[in-house]
């Protein structure tokens, strides 16, 4: 009897979770793949949703970090940066699915929208490479991720407010590391637990 597909993709070096979900096809494959950019842009949106005001700040906490960090250990960096990549585009295009129900490319936050973007590729990267596979790799992998969302958010936000960069380090990025903390510690426990199920399933 052979192997089923999906007992395949979890032992092959370099699967990620969205690699176990079956497509027997090339064909089926590609519907898959258009099906999980589609969800991971859809999640990112609903998770932006979830959001609240940081007095002081122009940016809120949201969960639109933590699902984009998500989507790119779920999906690999191919299909993260399409999935991140609609989300973007479609808020610029103005659906109304950025943080608290904004779009456009005007809001000094969207520099953190570039950011997710890029932290979502690296973090596919790395979890190619079995980064999400353990706790501590996968605290690794989110720490990763979250730094490179600042890299590109912070100096982005202080260039459209007029801020200087330590105004733009105290407005956009102190008030959220203990969030950022507890995001990381979700995943910590999601990623390597999903392995875990899918390695006694195989």
């Amino acid at each position: 009897m052979s192997t089923p597909a999906a007992t395949t993709a979890t032992v092959r070096p370099g699967a990620v979770l969205a690699d176990v979900l079956p497509a027997s096809t090339a064909a089926r494959a590609r519907v898959r793949d258009a099906a999980l950019v589609l969800g991971g842009a859809a999640l990112t949106g609903v998770a932006a949703q979830f959001a609240v005001p940081v007095p002081g700040s122009p940016v809120p906490v949201t969960g639109q970090t933590f699902a984009a960090l998500l989507v790119g250990a779920g999906l690999g960096a191919r299909r993260a940066f399409a999935s991140l990549g609609l989300y973007a585009a479609a808020g610029v295009a103005g659906m109304p699915w950025f943080a608290e129900g904004t779009s456009g490319a005007a809001m000094p936050s969207f520099g953190y929208i570039l950011g997710m973007l890029l932290a979502a590729v690296v973090v596919g990267a790395l979890a190619r490479r079995g980064g999400d596979r353990g706790v501590l790799r996968t605290a690794g992998t989110m720490a990763v991720g979250t730094a490179v969302i600042y890299a590109v958010g912070v100096p982005y936000l202080a260039l459209a407010t007029g801020m200087s960069l330590g105004e733009a380090v105290a407005a956009g990025l102190v008030p959220f590391l203990i969030g950022d903390a507890l995001k990381a510690a979700l995943a910590m426990g999601a990623l390597p637990t999903a392995w875990k199920l899918i390695g006694k399933r195989s």
